[in-house]
């Protein structure tokens, strides 16, 4: 947290003009290209400062003021940090993508076969095959972790890996080690040069939804609802014409407009 409390304050820091909106995201956000969308579209005076980390950071930051707004994927998270405690104004749902379970093609656990994603995990744990985690309480971690739980399993040190890092990093290093891993589909189409392979996504227990949130501050940031609004509207229109290699939409849009949050 000190260190993204300092990339806070270099973001902020030495500017000139209208205070920039400080606006906390994922990896996956980034890494999918859906960040990178959001910024080219947004026009308003009003600066963006971005900052980039896993879900988990992200919302310890907008708890403790240092963010505006964020676009997070981990409901649970969400819910404990920032809703139940009364740090968010609005919550507006804004897009989903699909994880998808990926590994080594001659797929050992035979995932590719399974009912669902929770017997895709068990199947993978009954093998000890090699799945690397991110382990950095991202929402993708937050979400494999469900998926363990489901399946009744607690994953052993000798075939499970926490890489700590990012959803591309660790894509890649479950790729070098003939891995399975749960991955962001957008992020991982977007990779190159993988020899890993979608095996398991048709489930939707894998659905990742992104949520916008405005942060509850003592002096509201005078873009932050018009960032909801716009990001709601024409950014997610973007968001929803990005594709993945099957010609697939990479994000759905998600039901519903922006709500206010109760203040406990």
């Amino acid at each position: 947290m000190r260190q993204l409390a300092a990339v806070l304050l270099t973001a902020t820091a030495c500017r000139s003009g209208p205070a920039p909106l400080r606006l906390g995201t994922t990896y996956t956000v980034q890494q999918s290209g859906a960040l990178a969308v959001l910024e080219s579209l947004w026009t308003a005076p009003t600066p963006l400062a971005t900052v980039i980390a896993p879900s988990g950071q992200v919302l310890h930051a907008a708890a403790n003021g240092d963010l505006d707004v964020v676009i997070t994927h981990a409901p649970a998270l969400e819910q404990r940090l920032l809703v139940g405690p009364g740090h968010a104004l609005l919550r507006c749902p804004l897009a989903a993508s699909r994880f998808a379970v990926v590994g080594p093609a001659a797929d050992p656990a035979r995932v590719a076969t399974a009912a669902t994603a929770v017997d895709a995990f068990r199947r993978i744990a009954a093998a000890t095959a090699p799945f690397v985690s991110r382990g950095d309480s991202s929402g993708t971690h937050v979400k494999e972790l469900a998926l363990w739980r489901a399946a009744g399993v607690t994953p052993a040190p000798g075939w499970y890996l926490e890489s700590g890092a990012d959803q591309a990093t660790t894509l890649h290093l479950a790729d070098e080690r003939g891995a399975y891993a749960l991955a962001d589909l957008p992020t991982y189409a977007r990779l190159r040069g993988l020899a890993s392979r979608i095996l398991f996504a048709a489930d939707t227990a894998l659905t990742n939804p992104y949520t916008l949130y405005v942060v509850r501050r003592p002096e509201l940031h005078p873009a932050a609802r018009s960032f909801a609004t716009w990001a709601t509207h024409a950014g997610r229109a973007a968001m929803l014409a990005l594709r993945l290699p099957d010609g697939t939409p990479a994000f759905v849009q998600l039901p519903g407009d922006c709500e206010a949050t109760a203040k406990p």
